[in-house]
């Protein structure tokens, strides 16, 4: 394989990667424009089965741009990780690098940056002990959003109010994982529910952060190709939107994608490319040479502030999968991949 190659490295079964057709894969468009741009891209379909095979593919590629969720089918990125820490050893250039996952896609970027612009009231919480003592004086300040340390489409994510006045009071409960209906419970059943949790294989600890009351206006994901602005997705109906009165949960509506000339966002892409993302990546300790190819910010939109602008808050970092993403991103992705082959 040519050393100023490049792998698109994303999980798959035997057969998926005994193909390997970049044609069958989701990535299609972007091996189009890789291939339009003289770039060679060759996909690097991973499973655990066959980790060994794919690092011996990988190993002499210029870059490598991975897509491969934190916990996917009950496994974990471990083995995976481990081999894109030798690959970077080795001279590889490894996007998203699993160090920028931790620092930048775990929740607890929530609590790291809770006093920036975009922050809010995130605390850590490292026990379900100290769960138990500090939620229900939060919980009368209003509904909380108890996350997971890492995760995805949901998964480890439950949005906990009070069902009631006093100390005894019930719990409304709802985890943002797909399908999942509204429950009501006292304190030391929400503590059984989220007991795995705090197990130190699934983080050993969770963040807990308010609840936005705006959430009925939509969640808002931008797009970054390292520090700019590639593109928005609008999603109006999500994971914890409110049930109607006697109604389950709505079904999760589609996200819009939009480019980064969005009328609409153009407040938000100025604050993420001008101050926001220096203060995060400052706040992390993350180099702007290790800022991730592509990669995206959740967020809702919170209460105005003193002067009536937009305010925007924080949810949650995708890095370890940022796909699909809108095809305004495809064109800065390309051209950030040619520059750090150029400065290879």
């Amino acid at each position: 394989m040519p050393a100023a190659s490049i792998a698109l490295l994303y999980p798959g079964d035997r057969a998926m990667r005994d193909r390997s057709d970049p044609a069958e894969s989701r990535f299609a468009p972007l091996f189009e424009a890789f291939a339009a741009a003289g770039v060679d891209a060759v996909p690097a379909v991973y499973n655990d089965d066959f980790a060994d095979e794919v690092e011996g593919q990988v190993r002499d590629v210029a870059l490598v741009l991975v897509w491969c969720n934190p916990i996917e089918g009950g496994r974990r990125r471990d083995r995976l990780d481990a081999m894109l820490r030798r690959l970077d050893d080795a001279g590889v250039v490894v996007s998203a690098h699993p160090d920028a996952v931790l620092k930048l896609g775990t929740k607890d970027v929530l609590v790291d940056t809770r006093d920036l612009p975009f922050g809010s009231d995130a605390v850590r919480v490292d026990s379900l002990a100290q769960l138990a003592a500090e939620l229900p004086g939060r919980l009368r300040r209003g509904p909380r959003v108890l996350k997971q340390h890492r995760g995805h489409s949901g998964i480890g994510v439950w949005r906990v109010e009070l069902a009631g006045e006093g100390a005894d009071a019930s719990l409304r409960v709802r985890h943002a994982q797909r399908g999942s209906e509204e429950a009501v419970m006292d304190m030391a059943a929400l503590l059984a529910t989220l007991a795995p949790y705090f197990e130190s294989a699934n983080g050993g600890h969770m963040v807990d952060q308010p609840w936005q009351p705006r959430l009925v206006d939509g969640m808002v994901r931008a797009y970054l190709v390292e520090d700019r602005v590639a593109g928005f997705g609008h999603q109006a109906v999500n994971a914890l939107y409110p049930a109607a009165p006697g109604q389950g949960a709505p079904q999760a509506g589609p996200r819009l994608y939009h480019g980064p000339e969005l009328a609409q966002f153009q407040g938000l892409r100025r604050r993420l490319e001008t101050e926001w993302v220096e203060l995060l990546r400052a706040r992390v300790g993350l180099s702007r040479d290790h800022l991730p190819l592509l990669w995206d910010c959740d967020f809702l939109f919170g209460e105005p502030d003193a002067g009536g602008s937009e305010r925007f808050v924080l949810c949650e970092i995708n890095v370890s999968s940022a796909a699909p993403f809108p095809p305004s991103a495809i064109g800065p992705l390309v051209a950030a991949v040619e520059a750090r082959l150029g400065g290879r």
